[in-house]
């Protein structure tokens, strides 16, 4: 199917008759108000990719800016870069155009370290914030990350603390009590896209006098999040998903403004300091959002991210997210009729405004099945036991590729171009 003359498509369509063409979705594209972001990323030609919600692809403009930095700003003034180019700064600086993005006011969010290093800063904070209680709440899906972390920081601190894991999203709220001290969530599945109330989940957790955390690695930059407007606490997210800047990317990190004074970083960096080139032996903590700084920046990943910030920057967020919405709608309605007859189980929920910016679909032969879809350049991936998950970063997508998507993996599935045990042979990376 992926050799199809384009012309022929239509009149080959896998789908019923009453299903959106591909005609259809090209029409879609010509009125299409990003349409001119495309051309603001580095694509491989014929390549549908579908999985920006695990790294996103490269800005045009971020080579040019690391190369930059490297051959004028470190080549040309080595030490003197730290000065006369700010880079000190690049964790607010970057932060506060991450702030843009999620509703986060200058000050409250910067852009360093890891996700999971943020967390632990952040849960560690929250347990200080509410010394009484020993509950963390979050749900049993949770990236498996955020549940480490908390584990480890419990083992760290030995006062009892306990995880309290409700087996659903929709019960959550019911297992927040009078000794949950934070409630540590998602904001979107990673596997099933499934998208939490934050302002609901926020307000029951702080009518039982509970903190919040969320974990934002699959809503920054791929639907609208208003931190500051929902009153949530604190954030994380990572850099190197709807945010595209790069493998590996710096994270970032929220606290709201009336939670600052009281911040105990549990991670004491000297970049955190009040004043760190006094080299005083005891620990100051920096006034607001600074002391949560623990490192010196990552200053070549910090350009790369901010090239990827500024692309995003460039578009309107309800546009991104009403075209994220119509990309995994289309696959939706095309994939959905036709399920139960290719064995797939929908794992999202059916509301494109219940989800984020994923589609995902249950098959006892996913992983064989993603492979054989990336042996025709559709790159999806895979999230154990069972899961084909499909991102959508609407920057760089079209809904012709959504169309073109669907109709393969029904094809894959119909002439079992999946069973091959070559592709059955799983890679270290799913």
């Amino acid at each position: 199917m992926e050799h199809m003359p384009e012309a022929s498509r239509d009149r080959h369509s896998p789908f019923p008759p009453d299903a959106p063409t591909r005609a259809d979705a090209k029409a879609m594209d010509a009125r299409d108000p990003l349409a001119g972001a495309r051309d603001q990323f580095r694509l491989p030609q014929g390549l549908i990719y579908l999985d920006g919600n695990s790294l996103g692809a490269l800005p045009r403009r971020a080579p040019d800016r690391v190369f930059e930095v490297m051959r004028l700003q470190w080549g040309e003034d080595l030490i003197a870069g730290w000065t006369r180019h700010g880079w000190m700064d690049l964790p607010l600086r970057v932060g506060s155009k991450i702030g843009e993005l999620v509703g986060a006011p200058d000050g409250t969010l910067v852009a360093c370290d890891t996700t999971t290093l943020n967390l632990y800063k952040l849960l560690a904070a929250a347990l200080a914030e509410r010394p009484d209680r020993r509950t963390v709440v979050s749900e049993r899906g949770n990236f498996p990350t955020d549940l480490y972390v908390a584990e480890g920081l419990f083992r760290t601190l030995g006062q009892g603390h306990r995880l309290k894991l409700a087996d659903r999203a929709e019960d959550v709220v019911a297992a927040i009590d009078t000794d949950t001290a934070a409630v540590m969530l998602t904001q979107v599945d990673y596997r099933t896209g499934a998208l939490h109330d934050m302002d609901a989940v926020t307000k029951a957790a702080h009518d039982k006098g509970a903190l919040t955390i969320w974990d934002l690695a699959h809503s920054a930059g791929a639907l609208p999040v208003d931190l500051a407007g929902t009153d949530a606490d604190y954030a994380v997210g990572c850099g190197y998903k709807y945010l595209n800047g790069g493998p590996g990317a710096p994270a970032f990190l929220y606290v709201a403004r009336r939670l600052q004074a009281s911040f105990v970083p549990a991670l004491q960096g000297w970049l955190g300091h009040a004043r760190p080139f006094d080299f005083d032996p005891a620990y100051v903590p920096a006034e607001g959002i600074g002391r949560t700084i623990v490192s010196t920046p990552s200053v070549l990943s910090l350009a790369a991210l901010e090239a990827g910030v500024d692309t995003l920057r460039s578009w309107r967020m309800a546009d991104i997210r009403a075209k994220s919405e119509a990309l995994t709608e289309i696959f939706r309605i095309l994939i959905d009729p036709l399920a139960e007859r290719l064995g797939l189980t929908r794992a999202s929920p059916r509301d494109p405004a219940l989800r984020g910016s994923q589609i995902c679909y249950r098959h006892p032969e996913g992983y064989a099945i993603i492979q054989a879809l990336v042996e025709r350049r559709i790159v999806g991936d895979f999230r154990a036991p069972d899961i084909l998950r499909f991102g959508f970063a609407p920057l760089y997508l079209r809904h012709v590729d959504a169309w073109d998507a669907a109709a393969n993996l029904v094809d894959v599935i119909e002439t079992r171009a999946y069973d091959d045990p070559r592709l059955r042979v799983r890679a270290r990376v799913t």
